[in-house]
Parts: structure tokens; sequence; C-alpha cells
């Protein structure tokens, strides 16, 4: 039985045989703390997956397949059947939502797995008449391939749910993606490989080697040296166009490396890709010996990479170059961001906000890291942020800020500090301790101006009195920071007067422009989005449920209104009533902004630019709302929103537009036209280009 302590007794040979190398790249005492780390009780969680036992007797079985793939899943195959069968049989388990086909080039395997493998439903099985060796055989895998794209699949491994679907959405959501990597782990739960390092004599590393796979470090998407062959996939018509794998290296080592520069060559990238995770048996096809067997062209084949690509091997890291730093080698420039809360695009419209000023400074060049004031973030919230290649910060995988800031001191070029009462506390240490990075204070919304509206609203001398306090912070704040980053150009004008000497750029809410789905008819009932974590929404809400709900509803009972977002239980039970449904937080709200008529916002003060009318008006539902939600928005009554400053107003407004589809569908392409004009991805990418350090 190959159980996991078994595995690791018979990879202690490897390790061994790989010391001397360890020593001349990593020194003794890098080399010293990797056995270890190899050897010490391990702190990381038991593996979540359930591997296919090699042991398990042969039954024949069916393999999802297409007769149109996206995607062919080439495995090559030298004896091992076991493994080859347990492989397959995961790929039977997990499937993909992508049409795909297997293949199989048995490379003239001396046992009798071809009649075994023949009886595998689904499968492509090619036969080399003589050993091919590694290359060959994905090569000759890759000529009769039918996909528009290649995965390269080791025998020795077993997939798990996403393995494929994840790969590909590098090649639909990173432009130039040219090979797309997985997550390898070995059997017993250790990460074996987080995309791989070249040094610059041709040595090559296995970023994360041993390490614990679920570190926020190895969970975000970056550009990386060189893709282990072990899972890779290409786009076919780039892998033909720069002629596969070099039969220079065959049978087989350093083709994968030479792939991933030969790519690189071609114009396009190679990405890490930490949701497509494999387990990995390590050695099981081509042993562990550098010495003898097919890993011994590991060493001669070195020479020969290191000779074919000489002049692009002089700008990669030297050799002893900390893991850490070498995979930043390409010196992007690296932006931390801080603000209170880990963002949950589900949560608030600032998170939607911010992490779309992330995905914008990713595609301007940028490195991002993220840390929450707090350093709490969930596994979901960490793999969100990866998907737009953010590295987060949080416990219990980073040090304190101060540590953080200390180590990497050297690599920042912008620091920004979301929200007044986080950057309070911490712009002293960021500017001591990296003195060369620009500060940018996002204020999010200016909260000395909200907080005096809420005074206002409310006559509350505690609100106005911590109103003032606020103003002073905020002030002081965006005299002391290089750039103040503000939503709406009624807090723009207002800073102007009141900091006339600071810079303040207007970098609003950032939106895609979903379009109208569906047509007036076919929608009904209104919605209103806002969290009770919000005093403005909780306001809003009981005016909406106690004034406003009611005059419409004795005019159109049959109007129903849809509450969305957290609202406490206790709370729940007072805004409880006929017609009112609340939802709470949702996953999705495109169902409601596809199926009701109305989007309300009926809140009566506040400040910044409201996420809840800019996110409905993007999908094409049309909003009335009041004054204070529409202001600084560029919205005009009549023209691309209604407007309703008190209960009979607002109320009235929504039972017009509930029954005129002229004017709701006016509304509808004004404020489409509105988010396309004001909140653009184009225009924020604008206002960072001016708030950001010149590269």
């Amino acid at each position: 039985m190959n159980t996991p302590l078994n595995w690791r007794l018979k990879r202690l040979h490897y390790l061994l045989r790989r010391i001397a190398g360890s020593v001349a790249q990593r020194g003794l005492g890098g080399t010293m703390a990797r056995i270890a780390q190899e050897f010490r009780p391990r702190a990381i969680s038991a593996p979540t997956w359930t591997l296919e036992s090699p042991e398990q007797a042969f039954a024949p079985f069916t393999l999802p397949a297409s007769d149109t793939p996206l995607v062919s899943v080439i495995i090559p195959v030298y004896g091992k059947l076991p493994y080859t069968l347990a492989c397959l049989r995961s790929i039977a388990r997990h499937g993909a939502q992508t049409p795909f086909e297997v293949i199989i080039v048995d490379d003239a395997s001396p046992d009798a797995g071809v009649e075994t493998l023949g009886q595998i439903g689904g499968l492509r099985l090619l036969e080399n008449a003589q050993n091919l060796g590694f290359i060959g055989s994905c090569n000759a895998g890759a000529s009769a391939a039918r996909g528009s794209y290649l995965l390269f699949l080791n025998n020795d491994t077993q997939v798990t749910p996403g393995w494929l679907d994840r790969l590909l959405d590098c090649f639909r959501e990173e432009p130039g993606c040219g090979i797309a990597g997985s997550r390898l782990v070995y059997p017993d739960g250790r990460l074996q490989e987080a995309g791989a390092i070249i040094f610059s004599n041709a040595d090559g590393w296995n970023y994360g080697r041993f390490e614990q796979p679920d570190d926020p470090k190895f969970l975000y998407r970056r550009d990386t040296d060189y893709i282990s062959g072990a899972s890779l996939m290409i786009e076919t018509a780039l892998f033909r166009q720069i002629h596969g794998f070099d039969v220079r290296y065959a049978p087989a080592y350093y083709e994968d490396t030479d792939l991933a520069f030969a790519v690189r060559g071609a114009g396009k990238r190679v990405i890490y890709q930490p949701e497509s995770l494999i387990i990995h048996f390590e050695g099981i096809t081509s042993g562990t010996d550098l010495q003898a067997g097919v890993k011994q062209y590991q060493v001669v084949n070195k020479s020969k990479f290191a000779q074919k690509w000489a002049q692009v091997l002089e700008s990669q890291p030297a050799p002893n170059t900390p893991a850490a730093r070498a995979i930043h080698h390409d010196r992007r420039p690296h932006i931390l961001i801080l603000d209170a809360l880990t963002p949950d695009a589900s949560r608030d419209s600032g998170s939607l906000r911010l992490i779309n000023i992330m995905r914008l400074l990713g595609e301007m060049g940028w490195r991002v890291s993220f840390m929450a004031d707090n350093r709490v973030a969930s596994h979901d919230e960490i793999c969100q942020l990866g998907r737009l290649g953010v590295h987060t910060l949080c416990k219990p995988w980073s040090p304190s800020l101060a540590r953080w800031l200390t180590g990497e001191r050297d690599t920042l070029q912008a620091v920004m500090l979301c929200r007044h009462y986080v950057a309070t506390p911490n712009l002293d240490l960021v500017r001591r301790l990296t003195p060369r990075a620009k500060v940018i204070f996002d204020t999010v919304d200016l909260h000395f101006l909200r907080e005096r509206r809420a005074a206002e609203h409310t006559t509350n001398k505690a609100i106005a009195s911590q109103a003032n306090a606020s103003y002073r912070r905020e002030l002081a704040l965006i005299r002391a920071c290089d750039v103040t980053l503000v939503v709406s150009p009624v807090e723009q004008a207002l800073l102007s007067q009141e900091a006339p000497d600071a810079k303040v750029e207007l970098l609003s809410n950032v939106h895609e422009v979903f379009g109208r789905n569906a047509g007036f008819a076919e929608r009904k009932d209104m919605v209103f989005i806002g969290g009770f974590g919000h005093p403005p929404n909780v306001d809003a809400v009981n005016w909406l449920i106690s004034d406003i709900y009611p005059r419409i509803r004795a005019a159109r009972p049959d109007m129903a209104l849809h509450l969305i977002g957290d609202i406490p239980e206790a709370e729940r039970l007072k805004l409880s009533g006929e017609g009112v449904h609340i939802h709470g937080r949702v996953a999705d709200i495109e169902p409601w902004m596809r199926g009701c008529r109305v989007a309300l916002a009926p809140l009566r003060y506040g400040a910044g630019v409201k996420g809840k009318v800019n996110m409905a008006m993007s999908h094409g539902l049309p909003v009335v709302a009041t004054s204070i939600a529409a202001e600084g928005m560029q919205l005009h009554h009549g023209d691309n929103i209604l407007v309703g400053d008190d209960a009979d107003s607002f109320a009235s407004s929504v039972l017009r537009l509930y029954d005129d589809e002229a004017l709701w569908l006016r509304l509808s392409d004004r404020g489409l036209d509105n988010i396309r004009q004001h909140f653009s991805f184009s225009a924020a990418r604008e206002a960072l280009r001016r708030a950001l350090p010149p590269l």
C-alpha cells in the first residue's frame, strides 16, 4: 500500500541526492533549514482530498469525452499502469465543465497496460511503434489532438475539482496568457510547487517546495519563470507555432522550462494558477536517482538549456537569491493596500470599488499586496483576491505590518491607506519604514461630511462632536499624505476649499456595464440594496418601510419590496410585513437586477457616491432616489433618474416609473450611459495614473 508514510520514506533517497545541489544553490544554512522542514512535525492540516488507490483492482469505467473538445488532455505513459489508472479514475470522478478529450500516448510500455487501457470508455489511446521518450510522446499526442488547448498531464498525478476549468480561466481572463500551470502538492498534503524559478546559471527551483499549500503567498495568480510539465496548459496553435517540445532535450527534462522560455520569446506570458490543484506522486514515473535512468538527463539537459538561452539567462536572478525575491525578479512596481477589512463585493460598495481598483492596478502592471487592519481573511476571500493577482497578508501566515514593511521597504513604490481610522494610526509607521514609497490616502468617502449630515438629520450633539473630530483627523491626513482620493466631485470641490494645497484626485466607484438583460414587461417589484452595517442604510430602510412603502402599497398592492443586505434578525422581525421580502446578503444580485422593475435609494443623509445606484444603473435598472443618494453622480431628475425627498414625492415617482414604459426605457438607457461616462474602468485608470508615482 502506498501510504503517505511509505511514500515519504521512498523519497528519502531522492532528498539526499539533492543535498549537494541545494548546498551549492541555497548555502549550507538554507539546505539545513530545508532538511529540518522536511522532517519536523507538520503543522499543516490533513489533505482535504480523497486519493484514488493505485492498489485498486481494475474494473472497466468510462471517462467524460466530447466529440468537439475545447481541451485535449495528453497523458504520456511508460509502464506504471496502476498510477495511470488511478489518474484516469480521478478524471472520471471530477470531470470538468469544459468539453475535453483524454489522449493516452503509450510509449511502447513493457507491461500489458495497453490491453487494460483499451477497456476504458471515452479514452483515445495512441501507441508508439517504438519508444519515443516523454518529449516524443507529448509531441505525438499534440499532433493528434482535436482541442484548441492542450493540457499535458503526468500519469502519476491525480486531479481535484476545477483542475481543468481553472487553468482555462487564465486564457480567458489574463491578457497574453501563453501557458497556465497548476499548484502541485504531494500526496501527504505538502506543497510541491507553486510555479518555478530559473536562476542565471540555469538551475531550477520549485517555489514553495515542502511548505504549506494554503499559505496565501501561494494562492494568487502570477507570472512565473516556468511551469512543471506535470500539469501544463497551452494553446494548441501556439504549441505548434513554436514547434512543440524541443527534441534536443529527449527523452526528458528541461523541456517544460524551454517551452516556457519559447512562449515568452513569442510575446506571451507563463502564469501560475493556484486554483487548479493537482496531486503529484513525484518520482514514480522517472525515478529520483540523478545518476541513473531517465532522471540522469536532468543534469545533461541543463547544459543544453544554458547554451540555448545564454543571453536570456543573463537577466534571471543570481544563484542564492532568496526564493521570495527571485519570484518577483521582473521588478514590477509594488503597492501595499491597507483597509479596515478584507474586501467582499457582496458586503458593500466600498469593497466592490476596492476590488476593481486592484484589478486595474494589476492590468497596469503593478504587483499588489493587501492587508486588512485586523489581519483577518477567510480562505475564500484570499482566493477571490488571488484571482486578481493580489497577495493577501493575514494571520497566521504573514507577520505584523511593521515586520512586513521592514522586509519589503526596498520593493514598495506606493502604499494606499484606506479610511481615516485606518490611515491615522499607521501613517507614521509607513513613513518611517518605507520612506521612498508614495503614500496615498483613499477616503472611501469623507467621514466627517457624512457624520455632519447625520448630526443635522438627527439633531444629535454627540454625532456633531464626532463629526468635528473626524474633520480634524481627515484634514490632517489629507495634508500629510502625498495624494488623496475622493469618490465624489462634491467632495473634491469641498477639499479644494478646506485643503487647497493638498493634491486631491477623483476616483469614484468603478463598475462593469452589464447592460439590460430583460425588458419592461418581463419585470415586477422593487429592490433596495444595502446592509445595516452602514447607518444611512438603517435610516433609509426604516423610512422606506414606515412611510414610503405603505403609500405605494395602498395604490398598488401587487408591488412587492425586496431588501438585500445584512440585516440583523431582530431588525428583520420589525421590518417584516405584507409584500416585504428580506433576502439578506446574497452571493449574486443579478436575479434582482434582471427581475425587478425599479431600484430604490431613499437615503436621507450620507456622503460619497452610492454604489447601490451605480450597480442598478450598470444593469439598466432605473432608480428612484433622494437628492442625497443622487449627489455627485451627474444625475438629473427626469433625465437619468427620478428624485423624491419626501415620502409623498418618492412614492409618486416610484408609481409613475412603474407604469410608464417610455420613461422607464429612457431612464434605463441614460443610466447606462452615465455609468459608461463617469464610472467606467477607463475613467478610474486615468485617475490612478495621476495618483501613482511615475515609473
